[in-house]
């Protein structure tokens, strides 16, 4: 990921520091308000957020109540879920943090008792819904591992205004099971297949015969039924639309001397 080397350090220092403060505090069983305050300085010291103009407490609209939340140059970047250190997480100790994002127009909520972190993005549909995109623990962290700063790196300032954790989750969505099965049965990759077993085997196989062979003898079933399997289908299909629609209107462009020229739209399916 390329972090810098000053915040590598700054995570590594961070988590030799909180880890025995965090495993004391769970021993000790804190309340939520104890917790909270272990939490705050985490978000300056780890993850690099000023506590006094960038961490805001208790905050309220609508009745809906949230513990913390990050804002950076006014805007809200994460609403945090606190729970006391000693409390299980469940999924549904978010909701309230959800809640308010959904109002707010947020699209990160975290849900964190100080040791198990929980981060939601918020799906704006209807209904709102989120997906989990990061957990760990914190005690189990190393401050040696280099996946692991990254993990941790997600969540600092300066990830943040890098939409680190967007670029996160979009890699998660693509190489998902259900967006690569999607992958594996659109027309630009079945037209590879077919061309492949002509190569090496010499016999012509049709575009449906192969995808039907694809999802019969090769592909699991959990991958291609259900509401994800749905999603991936028709983003994949969006997606194969946009980069025909482009290539129709560059075989419509006129011929452009000269071999460094690139029409735009050349340029839009380079960049694709």
């Amino acid at each position: 990921m390329g972090i810098p080397s000053r915040i590598v350090d700054r995570l590594a220092g961070g988590l030799k520091r909180f880890q025995p403060i965090l495993a004391s505090a769970k021993s000790r069983d804190v309340n939520e308000s104890d917790t909270s305050m272990i939490i705050t300085d985490v978000l300056a010291e780890i993850f690099g957020y000023d506590k006094y103009s960038e961490v805001t407490r208790e905050l309220t609209i609508r009745g809906t109540h949230c513990d913390l939340a990050t804002r950076i140059d006014g805007k809200y970047q994460m609403l945090i879920e606190v729970k006391a250190v000693g409390i299980d997480l469940r999924d549904g100790h978010a909701k309230q943090a959800v809640d308010y994002a959904a109002n707010q127009g947020v699209e990160w909520v975290a849900l964190t008792n100080g040791v198990i972190w929980k981060v939601f993005r918020v799906i704006f549909a209807k209904p709102i819904e989120t997906e989990l995109v990061l957990e760990f623990d914190f005690l189990a962290l190393n401050h040696k591992s280099a996946q692991q700063l990254e993990n941790l790196y997600l969540l600092t300032r300066e990830s943040m205004v890098k939409s680190g954790l967007y670029a996160y989750h979009d890699h998660l969505q693509a190489t998902n099971k259900f967006y690569l099965a999607a992958v594996v049965l659109s027309d630009p990759v079945v037209d590879t297949i077919r061309r492949e077993l002509r190569r090496v085997s010499d016999v012509k196989v049709e575009p449906d015969e192969l995808r039907s062979l694809l999802k019969e003898e090769v592909l699991k079933r959990e991958v291609l039924e259900g509401e994800k399997a749905d999603g991936a289908h028709k983003k994949v299909s969006k997606s194969a639309g946009k980069m025909l629609r482009i290539r129709k209107e560059d075989e419509e462009e006129p011929a452009t001397p000269g071999p460094m020229i690139r029409s735009e739209t050349s340029k839009r399916i380079e960049e694709a």
